[in-house]
């Protein structure tokens, strides 16, 4: 049990803390945006091969708009910067529905857009930077005795990956990616994750970038609801936070409590 300070101020006691990664740990929108402009590329090129009848302008046009893409930023609550993958594939055959293909069509071309990106490599693959004071926090906690664990709509290898490249690997006790059943933002995933851990949901703290996050940690019973807005060139909007992060120099450890 440790007592979690905001700025100087206690916001609670806790046994664990469950972490998001994308925008919440990684400063992932400048990965997320090349990759974003990768599928959309990948995705005219395929759809000139395979469904000539689509104009390139307006897929790119709507494919922008499902990504959550504008003006070189990503929106925080948009399906590239939340869902899994798979969301992502479904959200782009979604489109090319809207656009005329039958669903069977659009999903495989979907799929296949995604798959050449990925073959193609011209994606760096290294895992993104942690956020400023991120690494030290986890630490800290590690050092402290509290339980740490993330749960993201990443891949498990993903966020293994991640972990390893950070050296972060001893300061996680358990990873909820979207390889586990149900994914987030069910809030059984979170309760599956306090049971994994051993704790109840009432002394765990959870930080999340995304509203879907915070009201399933709310559902969940979860005891401290944190909001981190300082992985974004948006800020993300987050009603439900019980407390708002900007920066996570200003999270730290009453080591006296």
């Amino acid at each position: 049990m440790a007592q979690l300070l905001l700025k100087g101020n206690p916001i609670g006691n806790y046994q664990g803390v469950l972490f998001d990664k994308d925008g919440t740990l990684s400063h992932s929108e400048p990965h997320l945006l090349a990759l974003a402009e990768a599928r959309i590329k990948k995705a005219i090129e395929i759809a000139q091969e395979q469904a000539p009848a689509l104009k390139p302008s307006e897929l790119s046009h709507t494919l922008r708009r499902a990504f959550g893409l504008d003006n070189g930023m990503l929106d925080p609550g948009g399906t590239l910067a939340v869902a899994s993958r798979q969301d992502n594939i479904a959200s782009t055959a979604t489109v090319l529905c809207l656009l005329g293909r039958s669903w069977p069509q659009a999903l495989a071309l979907a799929h296949a857009c995604f798959d050449a990106v990925d073959q193609d490599g011209l994606i760096d693959t290294t895992p993104s930077p942690l956020l400023n004071g991120a690494g030290q926090l986890m630490r800290d906690l590690y050092q402290q005795g509290v339980t740490a664990a993330v749960i993201s709509n990443d891949t498990r290898s993903g966020i293994e990956d991640f972990l390893a490249h950070h050296e972060l690997n001893a300061c996680i006790a358990c990873i909820w990616s979207a390889d586990d059943h149900p994914r987030k933002p069910d809030p059984q995933a979170v309760l599956e994750l306090c049971e994994r851990l051993g704790l109840p949901p009432q002394r765990c703290a959870l930080v999340g970038d995304a509203e879907t996050d915070l009201q399933m940690a709310l559902e969940a019973g979860i005891g401290g609801v944190i909001g981190f807005t300082g992985g974004w060139s948006r800020p993300p909007e987050l009603p439900s936070a019980q407390h708002l992060l900007h920066s996570w120099d200003d999270l730290a450890l009453n080591t006296a409590a």
